[in-house]
């Protein structure tokens, strides 16, 4: 779940970028009243402002709600004691390999010696 909403994050952010660097200035509708306003009649006679602003909002939202969703996920999974890397102690020990913790007498010395051949 975790992985779809970052992807999805992810998705919504480029997408915000392009938006916001789709859209004009405040000083462009200056240049409009001049006769360059000729290209803005394919979104209607305002212009793409608001078709772009609305867009960017809802965009926005949906950011903010994922992002959101992401802190969620990432406070649970911090406070879950299996989540992550466990600690080496702890690997040790369902290993059965001694650790420094252990008292001398618990650790076992008694592996085989192997001899040398001296042929």
């Amino acid at each position: 779940m975790q992985v779809a909403i970052l992807m999805i994050h992810v998705v919504i952010a480029i997408t915000l970028v392009a938006l916001i660097l789709l859209q004009q200035g405040k000083g462009a509708e200056a240049g409009a009243a001049f006769g360059g306003g000729a290209s803005q009649t394919v979104f209607g006679s305002r212009g793409s402002g608001g078709f772009l602003s609305k867009f960017t909002a809802l965009l926005a939202a949906l950011f903010f709600a994922t992002s959101m969703a992401l802190a969620y996920f990432a406070t649970q999974a911090s406070q879950a004691p299996e989540a992550g890397i466990p600690d080496s102690r702890l690997i040790e020990q369902q290993q059965g390999v001694p650790t420094l913790d252990d008292e001398a007498a618990d650790m076992d010395n008694t592996a085989p010696v192997l001899e040398e051949s001296g042929d």
